[in-house]
């Protein structure tokens, strides 16, 4: 089994498109067959400067790393299709040979001339086929001698595959079973467009021939482009490979997940929007797994080695599938929590000693723990700035509601005490303001208010006696004392 992952660099890579990655790269670890990567760099016109750094980056990220490609090396370079133009070139002449293919030298004027001709109700999208060629200025109404000439003067021209009319073409889909098109539904494509490069058809069947690829795992919008593909490879005398076209992933409103109407609801499409928002790179890829696959189990989180163990074509859906960003965020809570809090806050600790100077990687650990039940992203504990500084405002409805006339008092007192105390943690921290609770026979709500809102500002948070632990005995004390000064007065 070959498989491979063929994007162009003309943008950031799409989620959709990590998908597709990924379910190739799962197929291939589970048959122990070969997954290789193509940059399809043949449409100058679109191409994004760091686009095709974008794919290698958003790929190690997730964790999905190729056998062949570009840097990587293999037995079918080179994987770029811009370095592959004099093969196109050949089977391009091949095809015109066999009388399969044909020059044709009209402008693009000249094309819309036709197609605003024979615009109709009944014909609404005129195309470039066996209906409208005849017409046209092309190797198949001239004669020999003036396509010749036309060509050695240096004419610009394009190569069309030549396509009859009254054919049935069929292939089988793994994902969507039988398919069937009629070839009076397909135009004339262009193989070589006239600054001599290759189109996706002709560069992608060549290419996917030539590097042995067994199984085309592709997004549901190049279904309509297949027979296209298919007439070539017939015309070829080539064996197609087993195709497979994924199911659309969708906004949340309906439609295809496309940049606009994904940022209208607050939805990522790129994978750096991903990465650069810090979300686990395993949770996104678990839930894309998920997002148009059925293991046949209910289990949601997986590795990566049990999504492959489980994967199959014949579990991949037909309907297209909604995003739903809730159920990402409650993917990366869990991949989150399984990480040990050094290595989240190794994660974080560049932006908090930049956000914190000063700030210890210790503490950021410390503050990880403290916090990490309460997290969604990583980065989110930096958002917590009473862990880091003294607070430097206090909620004002809390403080109206619940802050007493002794709440000051106690604070200052609470502080006194809490000198005495060691070891310092929060099983003696806790022991401490039992007794204090005891001694000033007050209820124990009467200090936990306070202390809370002395040491965050906030009148509800993490654990009070593991936070009071954190921040340390004179962090505490000088909080605690502010706040019995500044509160209420």
């Amino acid at each position: 089994m070959r498989v491979r992952f063929a994007p162009s660099p003309t943008g950031y890579l799409h989620i959709g498109g990590l998908r597709t990655a990924l379910y190739n790269f799962l197929l291939a670890k589970r048959h122990g067959g070969t997954f290789l990567l193509r940059i399809e760099d043949t449409d100058q016109t679109r191409f994004v400067e760091d686009a095709e750094q974008d794919i290698f980056d958003s790929l190690t990220w997730a964790g999905i790393s190729f056998d062949e490609g570009p840097g990587k090396g293999g037995s079918f370079g080179p994987y770029h299709q811009s370095a592959r133009s004099a093969r196109y070139k050949d089977v391009a002449d091949q095809l015109i040979g066999l009388g399969k293919a044909y020059v044709a030298f009209d402008s693009s004027g000249e094309i819309e001339a036709l197609k605003e001709k024979l615009t109709s109700l009944e014909n609404p999208n005129p195309r470039y086929d066996y209906a409208t060629r005849s017409e046209m200025t092309n190797s198949l109404t001239l004669s020999k001698e003036e396509t010749v000439l036309r060509m050695g003067r240096g004419d610009e021209y394009v190569v069309r595959l030549l396509v009859h009319p009254g054919k049935e073409v069929s292939f089988i889909d793994a994902v969507r079973g039988q398919v069937t098109f009629v070839s009076d539904a397909v135009d004339d494509q262009v193989l070589i467009k006239s600054d001599g490069l290759p189109t996706y058809h002709l560069a992608n069947i060549v290419d996917d021939h030539d590097m042995e690829i067994t199984h085309v795992i592709r997004g549901e919008e190049w279904l309509s482009s297949t027979p296209k593909h298919i007439l070539l490879y017939d015309a070829l005398g080539w064996t197609a490979p087993q195709m497979a076209h994924l199911p659309l992933i969708l906004s949340p409103s309906g439609g295809k997940l496309s940049k606009r109407n994904a940022e209208s609801e607050g939805i990522p499409v790129s994978v750096k929007q991903y990465r650069d928002k810090g979300y686990e790179p395993e949770a996104l890829v678990n839930f894309l797994a998920l997002l148009g696959w059925n293991p046949g189990t209910d289990q949601e989180l997986m590795t990566v080695d049990e999504m492959a163990a489980a994967f199959s074509l014949d579990r991949v859906g037909q309907a297209g599938v909604q995003f739903d960003l809730q159920k990402l965020a409650w993917f990366n809570e869990q991949y989150l929590r399984g990480r040990s809090p050094l290595s989240i806050a190794q994660t974080i600790y560049p932006a908090a000693a930049d956000r914190y100077p000063g700030v210890s990687l210790e503490f950021v650990a410390g503050a990880v723990s403290l916090m990490l039940e309460r997290l969604s992203f990583a980065s989110d504990v930096l958002d917590a700035a009473y862990l880091f500084e003294d607070p430097n405002s206090f909620d004002e409805t809390a403080v109206a509601k619940r802050w007493k006339e002794n709440s000051g008092p106690l604070c200052a007192s609470f502080s006194k005490k809490l000198g005495t105390i060691s070891p310092w943690t929060a099983e003696s921290l806790q022991v401490c303001l039992k007794e204090f609770v005891e001694e000033n026979g007050i209820g124990i709500g009467e200090i936990m208010f306070p202390a809370r809102m002395a040491l965050s500002g906030l009148p509800s948070g993490p654990d009070l006696y593991a936070m009071m632990a954190l921040l340390g005995v004179d962090s505490v004390q000088r909080r605690l004392l502010r706040a019995s000064t500044s509160i209420g007065v």
